[in-house]
């Protein structure tokens, strides 16, 4: 990871992929499949000026052994804030949870969960920080 931002800055970048996310969705509506918004959603932070990756693999580090493909970031904007995108009827504390993982593994302060099958976005929009 490089330099860290501040908690301001992190609140800020928040808030401006929570508006992306909107702006997408208010385009798409909801009933397409992750891969659809994460695609919209990466070229809307782009649009925007943000660095933003996506399918980040993740590896999984067990004692001596090392699982470089074990798991897959949906986007990651600025290094440093992590989404996972869902496309689901209902968030579950399982999708908390494996953010949360997301987020302890690749040294993340803050994620954002984000159900794109829900009529109003702000309605499927979970922060989810590790150590602020």
């Amino acid at each position: 990871m490089t330099q860290r931002l501040s908690i301001d800055a992190i609140n800020v970048l928040s808030h401006k992929i929570i508006d992306g996310a909107i702006e997408v969705h208010r385009h798409l509506g909801p009933g397409l499949l992750e891969k659809t918004y994460a695609e919209c959603l990466a070229l809307e932070l782009q649009h925007l000026g943000m660095k933003c990756q996506q399918e980040v693999l993740l590896p999984l580090r067990y004692r001596n052994l090392i699982v470089e493909n074990a798991y897959r970031l949906d986007l990651l904007i600025e290094d440093e804030l992590v989404i996972e995108i869902k496309a689901v009827e209902n968030l579950l504390p399982i999708h908390s949870a494996q953010l949360l993982t997301y987020l302890k593994l690749y040294g993340s302060r803050l994620g954002l969960l984000i159900n794109f099958n829900v009529e109003v976005l702000r309605n499927g929009i979970k922060r989810i920080v590790n150590g602020l």
